[in-house]
């Protein structure tokens, strides 16, 4: 079977018209299901990383709210939380998805550290907007006591910048492979993994920091030798001049153009920017092609037919 990674954000969990309750997630959660095992059927193995935003940030404000009588943890715990509650919820609606269908294929789930240099820019320069809103007098107690980065976001209050670093590497790569072998349909990476960081000696610990999940799905997709990289997001295709009189939808590009389209502004940083980042990534890495799509595409439609293609510039 060709192996696809399929990545995938918190937000299909947790839509934008739902306050995010167990019940709606568990739907969510079988919708999903439905899609990564119709990808099955197709003669693929799926490979799963989740987001995790919505949910790290509703476990930030449950913490906001209990400061005064349980002590908060960090980002890396808020992370292994996120990724272990997630994983959970969907290897349970993926068997049974795989047991209605009659696929005797197994489901595992790996609780992914991944580490990050200690001395990437991300950590001077916090990008990522996390956990609740805040009045501004919070906001600059906040910055004196804890020296977090706060930024006013669109007027509805300010909020916590978490550093974003790169990947570089997957620790329990070595397992999860081997899952992969023995053809378990696999979660790993979820919310772009938990972040360590290596000391001088070599050992790990947490870090205060959050990475893209996209660029971690791309890694590890390298590492597995993937054969298919699919970005789920928004949009069925890609667009140029999104959103004005002269958008236009894209069905196949290359690393060049796609790093030409990047230049010229045509993919935000807080939107597609990250995904073609991490399709380019990917296909430079080694990767065959890379895929952006939604999730109702691939589940109407054929996986070669739907989304838009990252390709190497050789074709």
């Amino acid at each position: 079977m060709k192996k696809a990674l399929i990545a995938f954000g918190g937000n299909a969990l947790i839509k934008s018209n739902e306050f995010g309750v167990q019940e709606q997630q568990l739907q969510n959660a079988k919708e999903a299901a439905e899609m990564i095992v119709s990808l099955v059927e197709q003669g693929m193995q799926p490979i799963v990383v989740h987001g995790n935003g919505p949910q790290v940030g509703n476990l930030l404000i449950q913490q906001e709210e209990a400061a005064n009588k349980v002590p908060p943890y960090t980002m890396d715990i808020c992370g292994a939380q996120t990724q272990g509650g997630i994983g959970y919820v969907l290897q349970r609606c993926l068997e049974n998805m795989l047991r209605l269908k009659g696929l005797d294929i197994k489901v595992a789930t790996v609780l992914t550290e991944v580490a990050v240099d200690r001395h990437d820019p991300g950590f001077k320069n916090p990008s990522k907007p996390v956990g609740p809103f805040y009045q501004p007098f919070r906001a600059v107690d906040l910055e004196r006591e804890k020296h977090w980065t706060m930024r006013e976001d669109a007027g509805r209050g300010w909020r916590r910048l978490a550093p974003s670093p790169k990947p570089i590497k997957i620790l329990q790569i070595e397992a999860i492979r081997a899952l992969v072998e023995r053809g378990f349909l696999l979660i790993a990476g979820g919310g772009g993994g938990i972040p360590v960081v290596a000391d001088d000696s070599g050992y790990y610990m947490g870090a205060e920091a959050v990475i893209d999940k996209d660029h971690t799905s791309a890694l590890l997709g390298r590492e597995l030798g993937a054969e298919t990289f699919i970005i789920l997001t928004g949009v069925d295709k890609v667009f140029l001049d999104f959103g004005r009189p002269t958008q236009r939808a894209l069905d196949v590009i290359s690393v060049a153009e796609a790093r030409k389209h990047l230049a010229d502004g045509q993919f935000p940083l807080g939107s597609m920017g990250p995904k073609i980042e991490a399709a380019i990534d990917y296909v430079e890495g080694g990767g065959s092609e890379a895929l952006i799509t939604t999730a109702e595409a691939l589940l109407t439609g054929d996986l070669e037919t739907v989304g838009t293609r990252i390709v190497s510039d050789e074709g």
